[in-house]
């Protein structure tokens, strides 16, 4: 038990993510060249090949490992939109929706703004330009670890953050998809058809009554995996359309889920998982054995994600750097702020005991972009030129916690709910 309780809390706490950031940190700038070669490294020698792209170690963790930490988070936005879910039914998270479309549109638009104040008048706005949707998405670990800190347990700021970050994430795999394909391996349309054939063998799993998990993942999985190389899209999101095929609860509920911890604590399944499964006189939905069974190797590989990611030299700070810090913290904050409260005046109220301080305040911490936010620039720019200081963006982020606090004090969102 206790060993469980001390595994539980590095995931919570998202410390296998930090260190690996502070350690990617520290190597690359203790030595840059020793960072690359690890990094780089052809770990079947320099001929292996898989369909065109070589295996190193950059490739095995952004495009294999990081297809289970997409099928997770997709995992949490299935989950989200079954009855009881936090998206149905769809009218009380019109707010957070609409927060969310702001958290999209706000870092966007402040990306545009400060690349054409800094690189309007170059050849370079072209190419620092298409870094926008590095600041479109939240890191929804780090955002649940800061709310709780700074609103307390059980406060409706923190679900509402949870949601609007679930959603978030949403539409940036869909700008992943969309708008960074492969840049050696030109877009091949024909190719979504094996996608869609993985999609078709997953619905048919699904329609025999399939519960094992890993014949959905393995087969269907791989299929779309192979289908998304092939046409030059981005293979880690091969799990996206796969996992919602995957049999769930009716109700949303996680059955590993204690049912006291999250009415204490405020907090989704997503982050709880090491505790001793409950409701064991159901049988357990491939739906969730999924994310149980994974949840923690992908918790702890994250921390060789963002080594290899997160590794840049502080000598590489430019004005990107500061374009991105500034599109996630103000960008998310004005977006959010400004869309979350149209919607109260159009009839879509905040949750009960939520009132604009607090919105403001969850608004700050959206902006932690660090997880997806780096791996979107990875895709955004091949120069390391762009892509080194988009890096140093992301992890600077983490800011957001700071300024959060500061605003958490001051405007007292702390002393209770709004009546």
């Amino acid at each position: 038990m206790f060993r469980a309780h001390y595994i539980n809390l590095l995931q919570q706490y998202s410390v296998p993510l930090i260190v690996g950031v502070i350690a990617g940190l520290v190597f690359a700038n203790v030595d840059i060249h020793a960072y690359e070669e690890m990094v780089d490294f052809h770990i079947f020698g320099d001929e292996a090949k898989i369909f065109g792209k070589a295996v190193t170690v950059h490739f095995l963790i952004n495009e294999i490992f990081m297809v289970f930490f997409f099928g997770i988070a997709t995992k949490e936005i299935t989950e989200s939109v079954l009855p009881g879910g936090a998206l149905n039914p769809i009218r009380k998270a019109l707010n957070p929706l609409m927060g969310t479309l702001g958290g999209v549109f706000g870092p966007a638009g402040t990306f545009f703004l400060l690349a054409w104040i800094f690189y309007g008048g170059s050849g370079d706005f072209g190419t620092v330009a298409n870094g926008w949707g590095i600041p479109t998405a939240t890191d929804i670990a780090l955002a649940w670890l800061v709310a709780r800190v700074i609103f307390g347990n059980g406060h409706p700021a923190i679900n509402f953050l949870l949601l609007l970050a679930v959603a978030d994430d949403a539409i940036g795999l869909g700008i992943i998809a969309v708008f960074y394909p492969d840049p050696d391996h030109p877009v091949a349309p024909s190719w979504l058809l094996l996608v869609v054939t993985g999609m078709v063998a997953a619905y048919a799993m699904r329609r025999f009554g399939v519960r094992s998990w890993p014949f959905y993942i393995l087969i269907a999985g791989g299929l779309s995996w192979v289908g998304l190389v092939k046409s030059g899209i981005e293979p880690a999101l091969a799990l996206v359309v796969i996992v919602p095929f995957l049999p769930g609860h009716s109700n949303g509920h996680d059955l590993y889920q204690d049912d006291s911890y999250e009415l204490e604590h405020g907090h989704p399944s997503d982050e709880s998982d090491v505790r001793e499964p409950v409701g064991l006189q159901h049988q357990h939905a491939p739906l969730d054995d999924f994310e149980h069974q994974l949840k923690l190797p992908v918790d702890f590989g994250l921390f060789f994600f963002a080594f290899a990611n997160a590794g840049v030299a502080f000598s590489s700070i430019t004005e990107v750097t500061l374009i991105v810090i500034m599109a996630l913290i103000v960008g998310k904050a004005i977006g959010i702020t400004l869309f979350s409260w149209v919607g109260v005046k159009l009839g879509f109220p905040l949750p009960e005991g939520m009132g604009v301080r607090h919105l403001f305040v969850a608004a700050i911490i959206a902006g932690l972009g660090l997880t997806v936010a780096l791996f979107v620039a990875g895709k955004a720019y091949e120069d390391p030129v762009f892509q080194d200081p988009a890096k140093m963006g992301a992890v600077l982020s983490a800011g957001a916690a700071l300024i959060a606090f500061i605003f958490g004090r001051i405007l007292k969102v702390k002393d209770g709910t709004d009546k």
